[in-house]
């Protein structure tokens, strides 16, 4: 009979710390890829997208502001010290998508193999983030929140807010495009699903 697994000792504030660098680093490259081939994703990352798209303005600004709003709903739902490390995510992602260009020149870019690359290393990031308590706020905060105060399903109110960027891509970017980007976003939501479940890994 398999032995019952250990309790886990508290992540150690520099694992936590090694963690947001490494998890805002690859959706950071994720959010690259998907830039330079005109795509966009789901969450409040593809609202930042869209807006972006819209308007020309700094992703990073974009997603550093529409994310402040979220952190009331991350701090009665998930606590002050989820709230501060995804403020920390927040701003180190934000960061980075701005300077990350500087540092990288892509010639040629497949748009599938960016829909794909994209949405797998923005759910490697993701899941790295979740496992040490920490997100990149907005739409997945607020379907916590909404989960734990009215009772709705979290992963279909994250599903329907997703569903609803996707469309409105059609306003800003070409059907084909917001066909890979459909495919980027479930990459995504596969490799989460895959592998965050429960008993694979036991962390805080």
């Amino acid at each position: 009979m398999p032995s019952k697994i250990e309790e886990a000792a508290p992540h150690s504030l520099l694992e936590d710390l090694q963690a947001l660098v490494a998890g805002c680093l690859l959706v950071s490259l994720s959010v690259f890829l998907f830039r330079e081939a005109g795509l966009l994703t789901g969450g409040t990352v593809g609202l930042a997208f869209l807006i972006h798209y819209v308007s020309g303005w700094p992703y990073g600004w974009i997603f550093f502001a529409i994310n402040l709003p979220f952190y009331i709903f991350a701090l009665r739902a998930l606590g002050p010290a989820f709230t501060f490390k995804t403020f920390a995510a927040v701003l180190l992602l934000s960061v980075c998508v701005e300077f990350l260009p500087r540092l990288i020149h892509i010639d040629h870019l497949n748009p599938i193999f960016a829909a794909v690359m994209g949405g797998q290393l923005a759910g490697l990031g993701l899941l790295v983030l979740i496992r040490h308590r920490a997100s990149l706020g907005g739409l997945g905060v607020l379907a916590i929140y909404l989960q734990n105060t009215r009772g709705w399903r979290a992963g279909a109110t994250q599903m329907a807010a997703d569903a609803l960027i996707l469309c409105g891509a059609l306003w800003v970017r070409a059907p084909a495009e917001v066909l890979l980007s459909v495919l980027g976003a479930l990459t995504l939501n596969l490799v989460i699903a895959i592998n965050h479940r429960a008993g694979r890994y036991v962390g805080f």
